[in-house]
């Protein structure tokens, strides 16, 4: 095994009191916590039972605890009382052994859905994306319990004020008929139970002398204030992150916390582990260029492991806004694309080049902003055969109510005359024909036509719908899509709505361009419709795999930058590094922005050998312009 470095040891051999240790990517942060948990026991004699390690996934915990037992189970003192396990785990126990809570008590996320939904469904609200406003209630419920707001005077940004508050008081009255808590319950109700009982905290303190925290800079307020209850009565309390990896804002993370913890433990001694194990060099230095823009950040270099003491900046440009550098086997590319189609393709060649050179499927991830970003890539990767995993799922572009209603005025101008498809397609754009024009399971146009035979206008409508079905069923899928749009008004009928909905436009009509763009590569709407059936199947099994327990498959990973935490590989695609992808155009205030520049850190540093950057010209028949992230990189 591999010897500490001296900041390794230092942190490694902390004894009492706080300590800081800031953990750069790949800098063996886990191995300083087994080899400090491991110090305490065999060079300390602390009895194993009072030491806790918290990490924020059961994951982590488990390999966390895996891998102690492998470096040390041959020794007497083991870590068979050494407790392990993320923040829900050990603030329920604590709850448990209060108020005699079980794993029952504990909501499932379908129950807790199906609650919402029936909410909604009383509550009479006219939603076309009803699965997405549940995500948005349920991530507001947890903002409001988890910063402890008033909620007389919180106001939700995505739907109205006392909408949001009948929905919440009323979710809350139904769990607590049931005695049921939410994830962001254990965190209040633990909070709330030690600071009131004074007994009970006391106890706990005296059971966990020391307390180590993994991945310190995900915790968000309420998580530190349990922590900071536990600790107090030792100030054992030490705690490894890496601000400059803090992506997690909407769960209520806060890098500055880490400075808190500097004021609040005055006495807390801290190191920084800076040297990289798991980058070629210039990932490291790009990387760095990128992530020193950042204001509210602990100042810090991170070196690649063997150039400690220097390193080189040579590198070679090669050709128009691409980057190769010296000494390696492209180690970082940047470029730039024309389109989507032209970036995906690229990608999918060069997945299969580094296949050939022996670099297994499940070495290689692409890694989004947003996880429906990967839907033009997995068509893609589907239509070659080549094997990969969705982590996170990816939103069925398919499903989409926009895209139904397209694929509805193709299936009506195939010859389709089903009532359902003739009804979601004939007021869209507004030709005002009433529902009760049509009374059995199959459509008739010339007996629509009889129906408003004394309205002259009401027939011209409808034969110009048919003049244009006609026209509709004699073109290729991108014309049909384009035509649809453009020529027959499906565009003016989706700004009226978004107007109507108070949202913006472009977040529509960006659906129906990436529609379009996926059309673009076929002849007809057979070979269309097979793609797209093929297409959902392999969604489907994708969904299927997430809880399926069985060896991991040799695939390309497709994830989010958030889904991609964590993990590393030896290749590493970035697409669609516009602005407007990264940073997202929501971001706007400068803590936003800075969240969206460690996300787009923490993506580079995933990478071990190869790492490929790419950002396009234009995103679906829009001009799009080059990240901000990228300014340094070119």
């Amino acid at each position: 095994m591999q010897e500490l470095n001296r900041a390794q040891k230092e942190a490694a051999s902390h004894f009492e009191g706080p300590m800081l240790v800031l953990a750069g990517p790949g800098s063996g942060k886990t191995r300083v916590i087994t080899e400090r948990i491991h110090y305490l026991i065999r060079e300390r004699n602390v009895a194993p039972e009072h030491i806790l390690v918290i990490t924020f996934t059961r994951a982590a915990a488990g390999e966390m605890k895996e891998r102690y037992q492998r470096l040390y189970s041959r020794e007497s003192k083991g870590t068979s009382g050494v407790w392990f396990g993320t923040f829900h785990s050990i603030f329920f126990m604590i709850l448990k052994y209060a108020y005699h809570y079980t794993s029952e008590n504990i909501i499932k996320e379908d129950l807790r859905r199906d609650i919402l939904r029936q909410l909604l469904q009383k509550s009479g609200l006219e939603l076309q994306e009803e699965e997405e406003f549940i995500d948005d209630l349920e991530m507001e419920i947890g903002r409001v319990k988890t910063n402890r707001l008033d909620l007389a005077h919180y106001f939700s940004p995505f739907c109205a004020a006392d909408v949001f508050r009948d929905m919440y008081e009323k979710y809350q009255k139904e769990m607590e008929k049931r005695r049921l808590l939410d994830f962001d319950d254990i965190l209040v109700y633990c909070y709330e139970l030690l600071s009131a009982r004074p007994d009970i905290l006391a106890g706990w303190q005296k059971q966990f002398s020391y307390i180590l925290v993994d991945e310190f800079q995900d915790i968000s307020m309420i998580q530190y204030d349990v922590v900071r209850l536990l600790a107090a009565s030792h100030n054992n309390l030490f705690i490894v992150g890496d601000d400059d990896q803090s992506i997690y804002g909407f769960r209520g993370a806060r890098p500055d916390i880490m400075k808190q913890f500097l004021r609040d433990f005055k006495t807390a001694k801290s190191c920084c582990l800076n040297v990289n194990y798991r980058c070629a060099s210039p990932i490291v230095k790009e990387a760095a260029k990128v992530i020193e823009k950042n204001k509210n950040r602990f100042s810090k270099q991170i070196v690649p492991y063997g150039e400690e003491e220097h390193w080189r900046e040579e590198y070679l440009a090669e050709g128009s806004g691409k980057r190769i550098f010296k000494g390696t086997e492209e180690a970082v590319t940047v470029e730039e694309f024309g389109r989507v189609s032209d970036e995906g393709n690229a990608i999918r060649k060069k997945i299969l080049d580094y296949h050939k050179k022996g670099i297994p499927f499940g070495e290689m991830a692409v890694l989004f902003r947003t996880n429906r970003q990967a839907g033009y890539l997995s068509s893609k990767l589907i239509e070659y055969n080549i094997p990969f995993v969705i982590k996170e799922g990816v939103p069925d572009l398919f499903q989409h109510f926009l895209v139904k209603d397209v694929m509805a005025y193709i299936r009506v101008a195939m010859g389709s005359r089903e009532c359902k498809d003739v009804l979601r397609i004939i007021n869209k754009p507004k030709r005002y024909v009433h529902n009760n024009a049509f009374t059995g399971a199959y459509a008739d146009f010339e007996e629509l036509k009889k129906f408003y035979e004394d309205k002259d206008w009401m027939v011209e409508r409808i034969e110009k719908l048919q003049y244009d079905l006609r026209m509709l069923g004699k073109m290729r899928p991108f014309a049909a899509v384009n035509f649809i749009r453009r020529g027959i008004g499906y565009d003016d009928y989706v700004r009226e709505y978004a107007e109507y909905k108070g949202v913006p436009a472009e977040d529509f009509l960006d659906i129906l361009e990436e529609l379009l763009e996926e059309a673009k590569d076929f002849e007809s709407y057979e070979e269309w419709f097979c793609h797209i059936q093929k297409y959902e199947e392999e969604l489907k099994e994708q969904e299927k795999k997430k809880y399926r327990k069985e060896e991991a498959e040799d695939a390309v990973m497709l994830l989010t930058m958030h889904g991609a935490k964590g993990l590393e590989y030896e290749c590493v695609f970035i697409p669609d590094v516009n602005e407007g992808v990264i940073p997202h155009g929501k971001s706007v205030l400068e803590a936003d922005l800075e969240e969206e520049r460690r996300m787009f850190y923490v993506a580079m540093t995933r990478a071990k050998k190869h790492l490929h950057i790419s950002y396009l010209k234009e995103r679906y028949n829009k001009d799009a312009d080059i990240s901000r992230f990228l300014e340094d990189l070119l």
